[in-house]
């Protein structure tokens, strides 16, 4: 794609030379924020990703509690002012209400709406937000109205934006749907993957054996030489309690390493992207101090479920949270074989009859403690993990190449994006 023909200084050092016919004005001579709340909570409840903007939220619950939500029409700007440095806004192709606690922006003057979406999503726009946020940690960074008032805004010609959306629309359509492929495959071979744990962990590795049912209508039945026995009976099991949380200066650059749900990704530990606390808190709870051989397991919100085997200590020394649950294996049971078993279907099973209803997600110790799980004799152990961890690793590289090229395409698609609104190239 070619460039345009002449530039100039945009006046601002992040955003650099724009074209030379662009504007830049502030974003409060943009947009003005709206005030409007529902009277009831009957409108379509809309939800603010930093992954995909403004989408309708799939919990179409109608209570009380929606009540004085703010309305949203379509073209609306909305942020979540706790996540605008992380993308977590969008302009609105519905009509709808959101979180109280959002804000809502409509535009003062002729703009193209979606190209404020594109516009606002790229990572320099995402930087400048960071910013304008004020608050101690990331955690606790907001950017309120006046804050998002100054951040300056590129402002091509009104019939060139809406050449840039359509260019911008047919492009990354595509982009997405070649991604939507590798995602496709990404999830037949996890069903696949999941189908072979699941077989291994309650059946066993020969069919031929005699089966028996295992009492447990989430297990089944399982070959009549396994026994089934309480988690509790064969693992420690230990977590936080009562715990208040970190303040921020208790938090360090250098310190004990401090894991949460966020690194357990694929069921496997993430030792990328650490926090660090100081050595007080971290020797206030000895017993959570991570050794080789224990399990993690998300016990509350959204990543219930998510399980990493410790197989390995890379930094030396670790904790975590108080989102995850320590399980260290006794004689009775191999840890590798009790990951394998918690990370299956049976497992699911389980999980999803104790967390129905409304509110946070959560497992408690005692319930952990309760799960039966079957257990064979400790040397078919050995010899089941064996062959699951061949197996999972061929299918495991295989899914790390969909993956990379999903995150090729992203970035693919973030460059093309960041390049065009930017005025970096010109579309013709």
């Amino acid at each position: 794609m070619e460039r345009y023909s002449e530039y100039k200084d945009s006046g601002a050092k992040w955003l650099g030379k724009i074209p030379k016919h662009w504007d830049v004005i502030k974003a409060k001579y943009l947009w003005n924020e709206v005030f409007s709340f529902s009277e009831n909570g009957s409108e379509n409840l809309l939800s603010v990703s930093q992954y995909d903007g403004i989408t309708q939220a799939k919990n179409e619950s109608r209570s009380e509690s929606l009540k004085g939500y703010k309305k949203v029409a379509k073209d609306n700007l909305v942020i979540n002012i706790m996540l605008a440095w992380m993308g977590g806004l969008g302009v609105s192709e519905y009509n709808g209400i959101v979180s109280p606690a959002y804000c809502v922006y409509r535009l003062k003057k002729a703009a193209n709406p979606k190209f404020m979406h594109y516009l606002y999503k790229t990572p320099m726009y995402l930087a400048e937000f960071a910013r304008h946020s004020t608050g101690v940690i990331p955690s606790r960074w907001r950017m309120y109205t006046d804050d998002f008032g100054q951040v300056l805004t590129l402002i091509p010609p009104i019939d060139e934006q809406d050449k840039i959306v359509s260019y911008l629309d047919k492009v990354t359509s595509k982009i997405d749907e070649a991604i939507a492929q590798q995602q496709k495959m990404i999830d037949l071979l996890n069903e696949r993957k999941q189908i072979i744990i699941n077989n291994a962990v309650t059946k066993g590795l020969n069919p031929d054996v005699p089966m028996k049912y295992s009492g447990v209508d989430w297990i089944g039945e399982i070959p009549e030489h396994w026994t089934t026995i309480r988690l509790g009976y064969c693992a420690w099991i230990r977590a936080r309690l009562g715990w208040k949380g970190l303040k921020s200066d208790e938090y360090v650059d250098n310190g004990y390493p401090f894991l949460s749900a966020f690194n357990i990704v694929n069921n496997k530990l993430d030792w990328n992207k650490l926090n660090y606390i100081n050595k007080f808190r971290y020797e206030e709870s000895p017993e959570i101090k991570l050794r080789i051989g224990d399990i993690l397991l998300v016990k509350d919100g959204a990543g219930i479920g998510k399980c990493a085997r410790v197989d390995s200590l890379p930094l030396g020394e670790a904790t975590a949270n108080g989102s995850l649950a320590f399980i260290t294996a006794n004689e009775r049971v191999y840890y590798k074989f009790l990951h394998y078993y918690i990370i299956s279907n049976s497992f699911n099973k389980y999980k999803d009859l104790l967390i129905t209803g409304m509110g946070v997600p959560h497992l408690t110790q005692g319930e952990i403690k309760n799960m039966m799980l079957p257990i064979p004799p400790l040397n078919e152990q050995y010899i089941i993990v064996q062959r699951l961890d061949k197996n999972i690793n061929v299918i495991d590289n295989i899914l790390e190449h969909y993956l990379q090229q999903i995150t090729f395409l992203q970035e693919r698609k973030r460059i093309i994006i960041n390049d065009v609104v930017t005025g970096k190239v010109k579309v013709s």
